[in-house]
């Protein structure tokens, strides 16, 4: 953990990581879903990137990103939700699930691979702490689809717009890096913005952590 010199010090910083930094499979497969969406929307196409948090607060850093589900141990990684990937039904199985992490003295793959990041997304203690209360009442629909019907699928992206916007920080001038999309960005907002206003979030509900 990286200690700082005042509890009343903080920092947000947003990362944005190319999609499959480190992943072979994942940066193909990423960029023909990309070409077929510029293709289907008539646009060219753009890079990619998936959104990772860095959070300094009251001494301690945390690091708040979706990742697949390695192992049981969930807890030296910080895990504080779960959720299915591709289906709800195969959500049982730890092949088809990823995890939501806000991990105290945590680390994220790839975030050297970051690009025109970090951005410092506020210095309030108060909401830096209000991010990191949020994050564990996160919606947590199957990754990859847009079951909560906002319009875009659901996916990293969601969850950190998420966790930012349902902490009142404003995300509205958040830049991407040039010539950059972030799918799954704007349902995170829009869930954020339903819920707000009382709202349901949409059609699936919070799943607990699972072992």
């Amino acid at each position: 953990m990286n200690s700082m010199d005042d509890s009343d010090d903080a920092r947000v910083e947003l990362y944005w990581i190319p999609l499959g930094a480190g992943g072979h499979s994942v940066r193909f497969n990423g960029r023909v879903y990309e070409a077929l969406m510029a293709v289907w929307q008539h646009r060219s196409r753009s890079d990619l990137y998936h959104a990772a948090l860095v959070i300094d607060v009251d001494g301690v850093r945390y690091t708040v990103e979706v990742a697949p589900s390695p192992t049981a141990d969930m807890a030296s990684r910080g895990v504080v939700a779960t959720g299915p990937v591709g289906s709800r039904y195969l959500g049982g199985l730890r092949l088809f699930r990823y995890e939501v992490r806000c991990w105290p003295g945590g680390s994220i793959p790839d975030l050297a691979e970051a690009v025109e990041s970090p951005a410092v997304v506020t210095t309030d203690p108060h909401a830096a702490r209000r991010i990191l209360d949020v994050i564990r009442n996160v919606p947590t629909p199957v990754w990859g689809r847009d079951e909560l019907r906002a319009g875009d699928m659901w996916n990293s992206n969601s969850v950190a717009a998420w966790s930012l916007a349902t902490a009142g920080v404003q995300v509205s001038e958040l830049p991407l890096p040039a010539h950059g999309r972030a799918p799954g960005w704007g349902a995170g907002l829009v869930v954020a913005a339903r819920q707000a206003a009382g709202l349901p979030a949409g059609a699936a509900q919070h799943d607990p952590v699972k072992a």
